[in-house]
């Protein structure tokens, strides 16, 4: 069996065309489909709209309702715990990627060849603004975090059920799942896809949000932040170096020595912000730390609904 784990917020719109398309897709695969649509706090009524089409779609599905608003991540992270089928997709519930495209993912998966497909779109019809601040962001993550990642970059993707055991087993949190996806491992395929114009509502990938997913991507995944520290550190004892010379040189050679209250200053600034820096930087790891052994859920599930699928 199949198992599409759908996470939603902000997407009442769309669950309309998103349950019509589903429908269509469980119509072209070669085995029972599930779909998983996992409500991440939403404040709108994608709920509601779910609840009332899914006892009438074609598929067998689960709804589940966090809490709150946990992420993304948190909410393809339950729906993979509830998920029973063999091999797993997820699919974004705006419909910018194409349902086909999870049957192409299953299709792959059911050959065997490999044990997690990354989607990676080769074009999309989004505004320029959208395509530009898209192309700067995943360039940054190529160049910080993972040269590995497509220069498209990742929104969805696939795995079988040996993956998607590793991955849930990495309790993590303020991670990146895209860093968790190629740490792993295992045997990797990419699929190609043009990314659809968004027609309902607007995306919750704020500008916020994006910095967070790199700033916890770079903690999680890269030691930079320690190695710029360190450069920063070089540089500033370098320079107090420097000015120690330039003073034992005017001593030695009988010039004017006169404490200077630009030059104390600007050393003692010096030093103080990089000792603010290096606090903060060796601060952030180690909430992380902390936050990890607090052992507490990545999210919590408020409701969770069957539906076996209306006969047809």
């Amino acid at each position: 069996m199949y198992s599409l784990i759908v996470p939603v917020y902000l997407n009442e719109g769309s669950i309309g065309e998103l349950v019509e398309a589903l429908d269509g897709l469980r119509a072209a695969l070669d085995s029972p489909l599930e779909v998983i649509f996992v409500v991440d706090g939403s404040p709108d009524a994608s709920y509601t709209e779910l609840k009332r089409r899914l006892p009438h779609a074609g598929f067998t599905s689960q709804l589940i309702s966090h809490s709150r608003n946990f992420g993304s991540f948190a909410a393809i992270r339950t729906g993979f715990i509830a998920a029973r089928g063999d091999y797993f997709a997820v699919m974004a519930a705006d419909l910018q990627e194409p349902p086909e495209l999870a049957g192409e993912f299953f299709r792959q998966l059911a050959l065997g060849q490999h044990d997690v497909l990354i989607g990676t779109r080769e074009s999309r019809s989004d505004p320029w603004s959208t395509r530009m601040a898209s192309k700067v962001f995943w360039s940054a993550y190529r160049r910080l975090i993972n040269r590995n990642i497509p220069s498209g970059g990742v929104d969805v993707f696939a795995c079988n059920r040996e993956f998607r055991d590793q991955l849930i087993a990495l309790g993590e949190s303020n991670s990146s799942l895209i860093g968790l996806l190629f740490w792993l491992g295992f045997r990797r395929g990419t699929i190609r896809y043009e990314r659809q114009l968004r027609r309902h509502g607007k995306s919750a990938w704020t500008l916020r949000r994006k910095l967070k997913y790199m700033i916890d991507s770079v903690f999680s995944f890269s030691d930079l932040p320690i190695r710029i520290l360190l450069l920063l550190g070089v540089f500033g004892i370098s320079i107090a170096i420097l000015f120690g010379l330039v003073i034992v040189l005017l001593r030695l050679t009988g010039g004017p020595v006169v404490p200077g209250y630009a030059a104390t200053m600007i050393t003692v600034l010096l030093f103080g912000g990089l000792n603010a820096l290096g606090l903060g930087i060796v601060g952030a790891y180690v909430w992380r730390a902390f936050a990890n052994t607090q052992n507490r859920p990545l999210a919590v599930v408020m409701k969770n609904e069957e539906f076996p699928g209306a006969t047809r």
